[in-house]
């Protein structure tokens, strides 16, 4: 008896960590998201960027991301090392499935859309994010 309580409590603490993984990466993202509302207005371009431009600028703002969270925690929520590798896959997942929701729910409201707001952007920034965090966290 005891040792099925030890593996619930075990089960348990694995799926608080990978969800404070995925909650810390999905705050980035909406803060990123806050972030590139405000500053894109003043460049608007007639044309809009290129996607493999655009992809890129994800990806770094995912890193930066990643490297901001690192030092404000540096130890990762995640400890066991099958868990981050599989923490690579399932949290950009989680949060570009996310972001392409918002984007759902702020074009149904008629509300302007940025990249960020569709699964593919939203994986990109997760998914750097998260690579950092694996790569340099404790």
């Amino acid at each position: 008896m005891e040792i099925i309580a030890e593996i619930f409590i075990q089960l348990f603490g694995w799926v608080f960590e990978l969800l404070g993984e995925l909650l810390l990466q999905a705050f980035g993202e909406l803060i990123a998201e806050l972030i590139g509302r405000s500053i894109t207005e003043p460049f608007r371009r007639p044309k809009p960027v290129h996607p493999v431009l655009a992809t890129l600028g994800y990806a770094i703002f995912g890193a930066l991301a990643g490297g901001i969270s690192l030092w404000l925690l540096p130890s990762l929520f995640i400890a066991a090392d099958w868990l981050r590798a599989l923490n690579l896959v399932v949290t950009p997942l989680a949060a570009g499935l996310m972001m392409e929701r918002l984007g759902a729910w702020r074009e149904k409201r008629n509300q302007a859309t940025i990249r960020l707001d569709t699964f593919a952007y939203g994986f990109v920034f997760a998914l750097t994010m998260a690579l950092v965090r694996f790569n340099w966290g404790h």
